[in-house]
């Protein structure tokens, strides 16, 4: 995998090893993009030295896949019942709705 990034005031595309973090006018390719990427007419096509071989898989990759698969199949937890009214008005505040303020 590589990253391109267009640097439009240079009319120039450079491809070089996978950014860390997301960045404007840069995309994530894979393997055979980054070898087939042609840039448009009149631009510039820098291509820094990057390293295109699919990495093994880790004992942490299939341990985290594992994982993942045990959580899927796990029953969701039963949610606690409501407290029943007692004359008065009860404010729930449900879980996850926290962040929409």
């Amino acid at each position: 995998m590589a990253t391109l990034t267009y640097v439009h005031a240079d009319q120039t595309v450079v491809v070089g090893p996978l950014a860390t973090y997301a960045e404007p006018h840069s995309y994530d390719l894979c393997a055979e993009h980054t070898t087939r990427l042609t840039a448009p007419r009149g631009w510039d096509v820098v291509r820094l030295a990057i390293d295109l071989t699919e990495p093994e898989p880790t004992p942490d990759d299939l341990l985290a896949l594992a994982d993942a698969v045990r959580a899927a199949g796990r029953p969701p937890a039963p949610r606690p019942e409501p407290e029943r009214a007692t004359g008065r008005p009860v404010l729930t505040v449900l879980p996850g709705l926290e962040a929409h303020r």
